[in-house]
């Protein structure tokens, strides 16, 4: 089997021993049953549920700290809508830093009035506002942690005097931050976890049932807890390869030993950016996202060449969002490094025949 080194933003690389251990569960999970087959309430499911809750919260440091995890379907999309529904009484404070966080600000403009305590739009999303407020009188404070289409990452994040709401999407698990600043995170397995078809939901139970509006069951944070996410029928599937994930990640030795990684693989892709000058990095150097790194080319007539280069090394995934053009190497917890040095060996191979 050809090896490929896939680079794609969402789905996401998986551990390999992650797709070979799910690929067996498809055929056998319970005494010749399929895990797509078994009753999402037996106990063999039930304990990947409780476990696969449980491991978020310990990889996270927040067990034992008045927190839930839940493991919900709608995508973070969905989220944009749930959080204002469960927290949105009369205001609250965005923070615009990409598509994303564009489009959750649309989704609770819905519900009541929102500001934007600060917006890097006008510049095309490429760099993290700083030095904003954010207004003490607000229901909640909203961020979202690394923007995969533009390459930016927060690398600070505000000591924020009301509820902190973060959607940690395409970087959930990947560094080690002090969790509990949070007071609701949210995440779409597809970019760092596992699978699309759930969502992890880790929230602070104190701050929930403080609006006046009737909120449908579905879409009531309060409602998942107390089913402990059996609510409606889970996403067995993708529970189960999250749960493998996990796992697999505390393994390697939690979120400590992955950000090291991470930090490598960052590292090496950012100094052949800079150093060759064949290419041009589109985030400014602060923000950048040990997550995406968003490159173009210095000169479009070499866009053939070198596609051909890198689809020729194995290399899957790499072009750029439509609205920002260019590339994109997204390096999630299970790209190894030896795959950045694979697109590291081609960048600098195009600089030798330029």
């Amino acid at each position: 089997m050809i090896k490929k080194h896939n680079f794609s933003a969402g789905p996401c690389v998986l551990p390999k021993s992650v797709i070979q251990k799910a690929s067996e569960a498809l055929i056998d999970f319970d005494n010749g049953l399929s895990l797509i087959e078994i009753s999402h309430r037996s106990k063999p499911f039930v304990d990947v549920m409780e476990q696969a809750r449980a491991l978020a919260l310990e990889l996270l440091g927040l067990e034992g700290k008045g927190y839930k995890a839940l493991f919900l379907q709608g995508g973070a999309s969905t989220q944009f809508l749930m959080v204002a529904l469960n927290l949105l009484e009369k205001r609250a404070g965005y923070l615009n830093t990409g598509t994303w966080s564009d489009k959750a600000i649309k989704e609770a403009k819905i519900y009541d009035d929102i500001y934007e305590v600060g917006s890097s739009k006008s510049a095309g999303f490429n760099y993290i506002p700083k030095g904003y407020d954010i207004p003490e009188d607000y229901d909640y404070f909203h961020c979202t942690s690394n923007n995969t289409i533009f390459g930016t990452q927060m690398k600070q994040f505000p000591d924020s005097p009301i509820p902190m709401v973060c959607d940690m999407s395409s970087d959930i698990f990947s560094r080690q931050l002090d969790f509990s600043k949070f007071d609701l995170i949210y995440a779409g397995a597809q970019k760092n976890m596992g699978p699309a078809g759930t969502t992890l939901v880790v929230v602070k139970e104190d701050i929930l049932g403080k609006v006046s509006r009737k909120i449908p069951s579905m879409m009531d944070y309060k409602v998942h807890i107390s089913k402990g996410s059996m609510f409606n029928t889970p996403p067995v599937f993708a529970v189960y390869v999250s749960m493998l994930t996990m796992q697999w990640l505390k393994d390697l030795g939690g979120i400590k030993a992955i950000e090291e990684e991470n930090e490598k693989k960052a590292r090496l892709i950012y100094s052949e950016i800079d150093l060759n000058p064949l290419f041009k990095g589109y985030a400014v150097k602060e923000d950048r996202s040990n997550m995406n790194a968003t490159f173009t080319l210095e000169n479009e007539n070499l866009k053939e060449t070198f596609d051909a280069m890198w689809k020729e090394a194995g290399i899957n995934g790499l072009n750029g969002h439509r609205s920002v053009g260019g590339y994109r190497a997204s390096m999630y917890n299970a790209l190894s490094l030896d795959s950045v040095k694979v697109l590291v060996e081609v960048m600098s191979e195009l600089e030798s025949k330029a």
